[in-house]
């Protein structure tokens, strides 16, 4: 129902920046949707990073990145962004984009719950190494 695409990551040396995307395709648009940003490192579990609302009403943070990270989005450019600052090398994984619609508009968006999500994108690898 919804293709969701991310931008590639790549390495960052750490206290780096970078800035992850995500959209959708071509006759398809996100501001119905609640945009949740996971990460899975090798041998552990699918971690929650971060959501924002269809609207932007809402945003949650894991804590070891709520300092660090911004989830943001354009719905008027049909984009969705995680800005990430000050990486730290446990911040290595592969970072997914989800979403999952919003029947009451920009109520909340939770990131506890990755099942909750229906959409997910295949994904991209951010290593943060020296």
């Amino acid at each position: 129902q919804l293709t969701l695409v991310e931008s590639v990551g790549g390495l960052v040396q750490p206290g780096g920046s970078l800035r992850l995307s995500c959209t959708t395709s071509v006759g398809s648009t996100l501001d119905g949707y609640a945009i949740g940003w996971f990460r899975q490192a090798p041998g552990k579990e699918r971690e929650g990073v971060s959501c924002v609302s269809n609207k932007g009403g809402d945003r949650n943070y894991v804590e070891s990145a709520e300092d660090r990270f911004t989830s943001l989005r354009d719905n008027a450019k049909n984009m969705a962004y995680l800005e990430m600052n000050s990486l730290e090398p446990g911040d290595t994984a592969t970072y997914y984009c989800a979403a999952v619609q919003s029947y009451v508009s920009d109520v909340y968006c939770q990131i506890s719950d990755p099942g909750a999500w229906d959409y997910w994108g295949k994904g991209t690898l951010v290593t943060v190494s020296s």
